[in-house]
C-alpha cells in the first residue's frame, strides 16, 4: 500500500526570510526539523517518524540532535534503572 502525502503550506512575509538571512528552502527545511524535534520531545512522534518528518535518515537525525546538543533519549531515573535491571537479568 502506497503512503499518501499531504502538502502543507503557510504564508510568511518576505522580511522574515531577510531577517534570518535564509532562502525559502533553508527556512522550509529548518521548520520541518524544528517541527520534528518538537513532536519528538512531546512524545508524539517516535525517533524514526521525527527523522522522516525532518527529511533525515534516523542516523542523520540522531547526529543532528547530537550536534545541536539535544537529548536523544529522555528517560527519568526510574526508567533508566529498569532498563539496566533488564539488561543485567
Amino acid at each position: 500500500m502506497q503512503e499518501r502525502t499531504v502538502d502543507i503550506s503557510f504564508p510568511i512575509k518576505e522580511n522574515i526570510l531577510l531577517s534570518i538571512k535564509g532562502t525559502k528552502d533553508e527556512f522550509t527545511n529548518e521548520v520541518k526539523y524544528l517541527s520534528a524535534l518538537y513532536f519528538y520531545r512531546k512524545g508524539r512522534l517516535s525517533l524514526g517518524k521525527a527523522a522522516e518528518l525532518a527529511g533525515y535518515t534516523k542516523i542523520d537525525f540522531i547526529e543532528k540532535l547530537q550536534k545541536e546538543k539535544e537529548h536523544i533519549f529522555d528517560y527519568n531515573e526510574e526508567e533508566i534503572d529498569e532498563i539496566f535491571e533488564s539488561v543485567n537479568n
